[in-house]
């Protein structure tokens, strides 16, 4: 996100102000669902829902604003794939998807506070490039892998006890946003 944030400011500072908001907000966002989930086990509609469209108005504009720029690559070849604003798009679809997948498999392992919260994450992560949305998706899986490990070791857990999975899908994310285009 780092590297974009310079490239829009060179090229289309309101879009970089847009993905900047939607960066701010972002923080705030996963500050807070971080501290719910960690202490009550729950991802909160109240702030979920609306995180929907406050990225999707923010990344959506800031990917309108910046193929409207003269100094977008209106002769780039690689595909209507790769616009900014389909990935967003389908981001949050796919990602939604995956958790819900999971969700569906194995109730007991996901609650669908996570399948509600990856379709954000994945406006996000989809902004940015595919390669960005499967990052951030095996981070906040690896992440999650790791602290149950630690658990187990620490004898602080068994196989049995379940973990907030939330603040990892935003950890997994957040890292994933700062990896280079």
């Amino acid at each position: 996100m780092i590297g974009r944030l310079g490239e829009l400011w060179q090229h289309t500072p309101l879009a970089f102000w847009l993905v900047l908001a939607a960066c701010l907000y972002f923080a705030v966002m996963a500050v807070r669902l971080t501290i719910i989930d960690v202490r009550h086990h729950l991802l909160p509609n109240r702030i979920v829902f609306p995180s929907y469209a406050v990225a999707g108005v923010l990344l959506l504009a800031a990917a309108a604003v910046a193929w409207a720029s003269p100094f977008s690559a209106a002769g780039d070849t690689t595909g209507i794939l790769s616009a900014p604003a389909l990935r967003v798009v389908a981001g949050a679809g796919i990602l939604w998807l995956f958790y819900f997948v999971l969700r569906f498999v194995y109730p007991p392992g996901m609650g669908f506070g996570d399948v509600k919260l990856a379709g954000v994450l994945g406006m996000y992560l989809g902004y940015l490039s595919w390669g960005h949305l499967f990052a951030g998706t095996f981070l906040a899986f690896l992440l999650g892998g790791l602290w149950s490990v630690a658990l187990l070791a620490a004898r602080r857990g068994t196989l049995k006890s379940s973990i907030p999975f939330g603040p990892f899908m935003l950890a997994g994310a957040a890292a994933a946003m700062l990896l280079p285009a």
